[in-house]
């Protein structure tokens, strides 16, 4: 009988929300293909989670190393059921103007530019196969702002729009859904909150609503700009 697993791919996969996510669909029985930056991570990952699951180090704001993985991935015959782009990172706080030109190009760099490099490598092959779904993380700040995240805000409301945009160009029996994951206690919300992060559930408790409902997604979601659900 042939293998009946559907595969997600994670990017950001080492820590925070990415981490938390690897545990829910691994324990669901999904293969997790996943990448982040960290050798000694993605080591330990790939010790914990064997093959089928398959993790790589690359960062996505580098194009060549994105084409490189999913080159290897596609020789592998792996296709993914389920994108996430979930790898991203925030500026300090900081007023706008005061914001090191070298962070926001990092900002930049990661959260859309990284984006559009999984995508130009990865949604091709979903495409040929005409299904697939590919979930884009934004966030509340993709669809609201506050002060001394301008970069960061900049950088959701761009995946707000290149999400909705590419949803547009998908064939029937796909989707593209910009995602808010909710406020959650990560290492990014405590450089914005501090402490005060901690009145927020945390990456391993979020995951157990965000999991099923990310499992859920279909084409009848295209488009729609969705929240995960807290309860």
């Amino acid at each position: 009988m042939a293998d009946q697993r559907k595969t997600v791919l994670i990017t950001g996969v080492t820590r925070g929300l990415g981490r938390a996510l690897l545990n829910r669909f691994s324990e669901a029985g999904w293969t997790v293909v996943g990448c982040g930056r960290s050798t000694e991570a993605i080591a330990a990952l790939t010790a914990r989670f064997p093959a089928p699951h398959r993790f790589a180090v690359c960062n996505v704001a580098d194009r060549e190393a994105v084409d490189e993985w999913a080159a290897e991935l596609l020789s592998a015959g792996i296709v993914p059921d389920l994108l996430i782009n979930n790898a991203a990172v925030i500026n300090s706080n900081a007023p706008l103007w005061q914001v090191p030109p070298e962070e926001f190009y990092q900002v930049i760099a990661t959260n859309v530019n990284g984006v559009f490099h999984v995508l130009r490598a990865i949604v091709p092959s979903m495409v040929a196969r005409r299904r697939g779904v590919i979930v884009n993380l934004s966030s509340g700040w993709g669809r609201s702002t506050s002060a001394k995240v301008a970069p960061y805000c900049a950088s959701k409301f761009a995946v707000e729009g290149l999400t909705q945009a590419l949803a547009q160009e998908l064939p029937p029996g796909m989707a593209a859904i910009p995602l808010n994951p909710g406020v959650i206690d990560t290492d990014m919300l405590r450089s914005c909150f501090g402490s005060g992060a901690g009145d927020y559930a945390g990456a391993e408790a979020w995951s157990q609503l965000a999991a099923p409902f990310l499992m859920s997604l279909g084409p009848q979601h295209n488009g729609e700009s969705l929240t995960v659900p807290t309860e």
